[in-house]
C-alpha cells in the first residue's frame, strides 16, 4: 500500500476543501439552519408530535442527510472531475499508483469533509432544537457509512461526467428529490398505504430511517434492513469503482 500516495492525495484534496470554506461549510451550515428557523420553530411549534418526538427534533436526522448526500457527492465528483478537465488525470493514471490507493484517498477526503460537515450541522440543530441521540455510536455508524457510500457515488459521477453541467445533474434531479421524498420531513406511516409501498422502493428512505432511529429509537424501516441496504450501496458503488478503472472509462479518452 502505498501510503505517500494515498496521503498526498488526502491531504491536496483537504487543503482545496479549506481554500473554499465559505461554499463549502457556511453555505450549506446557512441553508440548514434556515430549515430549522423555519420548520423546526416556526412550523414545527404548531405541528403535532410524531411517533413521541416533536417535530422539530423529528426533522434533525432528515436535514443532517440532506446535507449530507449533496456535499458528499459534490465533493468527490468534483475531486475527480478537475484533474480530469485540467488534464493531470494522465500523471495519474501513470504513476505507481493502484486504483484503490486512488479511491482511497480522493474519497476518503469527499467523506471527512462530508462527516465533519455533518457534525458541525448536528450541532447548530443543538441550538434550535432541544434533542437527545439515543444510540450514538449507531448514529456515527450510519454517518461514516453514508458519507463513504455517497463519497463513491459521487467519485461515479464524476468520472462519468464530461461538462460541469453535468456534475450537476444527478444531484439536483435525482438525489435531492428521493432525499425529500425519503422522509426527511416526514414518517412515512403518514402516507396512504399504496404510497407507504412505493416509497420503499426510494433508496434514502432506508438511510433517513437508521440515521433516526439512532437518534430516537423510532424508525419507519427495521435498523437492520437500513443498515443492510447501506451496505449493499455500498458494494454496488465500489464494483462500479473497480470497473471504471478496469475499463479505463472515461479516464483514458
Amino acid at each position: 500500500m502505498n501510503l505517500y500516495a494515498i496521503k498526498s492525495i488526502y491531504r491536496f484534496e483537504m487543503a482545496r476543501w479549506f481554500r473554499t470554506l465559505a461554499q463549502s461549510i457556511v453555505s450549506p451550515v446557512l441553508s440548514t439552519s434556515l430549515y430549522f428557523v423555519v420548520f423546526g420553530s416556526a412550523i414545527g411549534s404548531r405541528m403535532q408530535a410524531i411517533d413521541g418526538v416533536s417535530y422539530g427534533a423529528f426533522i434533525v436526522p432528515g436535514l443532517i442527510m440532506l446535507s449530507l448526500l449533496g456535499e458528499s457527492i459534490s465533493n468527490a465528483s468534483f475531486g475527480i472531475y478537475m484533474p480530469k478537465w485540467a488534464g493531470t488525470i494522465y500523471e495519474l493514471l501513470s504513476a505507481p499508483i493502484s486504483w484503490v490507493e486512488t479511491v482511497i484517498g480522493y474519497v476518503g477526503a469527499a467523506a471527512t469533509k462530508s462527516v465533519l460537515l455533518g457534525l458541525l450541522i448536528l450541532a447548530t440543530a443543538r441550538i434550535f432544537v432541544p434533542f437527545e441521540i439515543a444510540h450514538p455510536f449507531v448514529m456515527l455508524l450510519f454517518l461514516v457509512l453514508t458519507a463513504i457510500t455517497f463519497s463513491l457515488f459521487g467519485f461515479v459521477i464524476g468520472v462519468w461526467a464530461d461538462d460541469f453541467q453535468k456534475l450537476q445533474i444527478v444531484p439536483l434531479l435525482v438525489v435531492t428529490p428521493l432525499t425529500f421524498l425519503g422522509g426527511s420531513f416526514y414518517s412515512i406511516s403518514m402516507l396512504p398505504p399504496i404510497w407507504q409501498k412505493i416509497t420503499l422502493f426510494n433508496p434514502v428512505v432506508y438511510l433517513i430511517s437508521g440515521f433516526r432511529w439512532s437518534f430516537y429509537g423510532v424508525s419507519d424501516v427495521g435498523v437492520g434492513v437500513s443498515l443492510g441496504m447501506t451496505v449493499v450501496f455500498l458494494a454496488i458503488c465500489l464494483t462500479a469503482v473497480w470497473w471504471i478503472f478496469k475499463t479505463g472509462y472515461r479516464l483514458k479518452t
